[in-house]
C-alpha cells in the first residue's frame, strides 16, 4: 500500500502506520486519528471480523485502510503479516496496541495467565518491533509508539501481571530508542491511567452485576480528574508523538492519567 498525500494540514500527511490491537479500544481510536490526520493505515489485530470492520470503517470515511490477521504473540504469524505488509511499500510508524488485562496478585496469579500475559504483551511487543526496525533503517527513520501504563511505574492493587508486562514495555521502549538513534527511529511510550474502554465495561459487567453505575463512579474517581479517560484522547496524544512536529521526542513515556501520579492525595 503505497502513501498517498494529504492536505499539509493533516499531521501525518505521507505516512504509512501499523496499528496493532486496531479492532478495538484505544487501538481502533488510533487508527481512526491517524487515519483522518492523512496516514494510511494497516489495522492489526487477531480479531478478523473486527479488524476488516475497523478497516471498512475507515475506508468510509474517505481514508486508506486495510486489515490483517495476525496473533502478535505468535512469531510465524507476525513474521507472514508484517513482512506483506512490508512488501507493499514504505511504512514509517508502527503502533503496539496490542494487549491484555489481567486482575490478580503474585500469589493468585496462575503461572498459566502469568504466561499469556508476557507472551502478549510483552513477546507481542518485541516481535512486531523486531519485524519493522531493519525496515526502517533502510529507508531512513521511523517512528515506534509503545501503550504502556501507569501499571508499569505506580504500585496498583491486584495487577501483578499486568504491571510486570508494562514495566518490561516501558524498558524496552527505552533500550529501543537508545540503540536506534543513529538510525533516526524514535521510540517513545504512553501510559495511560484507566480508560472506558469495552474491557472496562465487560470487566464491571462480568464482576459487578447490577452495579455497574456505582462501579463506572469508583473507577472514574480513582483519577483525580474525576473520570476515565477516552479512547479517543490517547490517540490525539498518539498523534503528535508519530508526526513531524515530536522530531525532537525520543524516549519518552508520557503519562497520561488525570492527575494519577502525582495529584493523589
Amino acid at each position: 500500500m503505497s502513501d498517498e498525500r494529504k492536505p499539509d494540514s493533516e499531521m501525518l500527511s505521507g505516512k504509512t502506520a501499523i496499528i496493532t490491537g486496531g479492532a478495538s479500544g484505544i487501538g481502533l481510536a488510533t487508527a481512526k486519528a491517524f487515519a483522518g490526520q492523512g496516514a494510511a493505515v494497516f489495522v492489526v489485530d487477531r480479531n478478523e471480523e473486527g479488524a476488516f470492520a475497523a478497516a471498512r470503517g475507515i475506508v468510509g470515511s474517505g481514508a486508506v485502510a486495510k486489515a490483517c490477521v495476525c496473533d502478535v504473540s505468535d512469531g510465524e504469524s507476525v513474521r507472514r503479516v508484517f513482512e506483506g505488509i512490508l512488501a507493499q511499500g514504505r511504512v514509517t510508524i508502527l503502533v503496539n496496541c496490542a494487549g491484555v488485562a489481567h486482575v490478580g496478585t503474585v500469589s493468585t496469579t496462575s503461572e498459566e495467565d502469568f504466561d499469556r500475559i508476557m507472551r502478549i504483551n510483552v513477546r507481542g511487543v518485541y516481535l512486531c518491533t523486531r519485524a519493522v526496525v531493519d525496515h526502517m533503517k533502510a529507508q531512513g527513520g521511523g517512528v515506534i509508539l509503545n501503550m504502556a501504563s501507569i501499571a508499569g511505574s505506580a504500585g496498583l492493587p491486584d495487577r501483578f501481571a499486568y504491571s510486570t508486562s508494562k514495566g518490561a514495555v516501558l524498558a524496552m521502549t527505552f533500550s529501543v530508542a537508545r540503540d536506534c538513534l543513529k538510525d533516526n527511529i524514535r521510540c517513545n511510550a504512553i501510559s495511560p491511567a484507566r480508560v472506558h474502554t469495552p474491557f472496562v465495561d465487560g470487566f464491571v459487567a462480568k464482576n459487578y452485576p447490577g452495579r455497574e453505575a456505582e462501579m463506572m463512579e469508583e473507577l472514574g474517581q480513582a483519577q483525580p480528574i474525576g473520570r476515565m479517560a477516552r479512547p479517543e484522547e490517547v490517540a490525539s496524544l498518539a498523534v503528535w508523538l508519530c508526526s513531524d512536529e515530536a522530531s525532537f521526542v525520543t524516549g519518552v513515556d508520557y503519562p497520561l492519567d488525570g492527575g494519577f501520579v502525582n495529584l493523589r492525595g
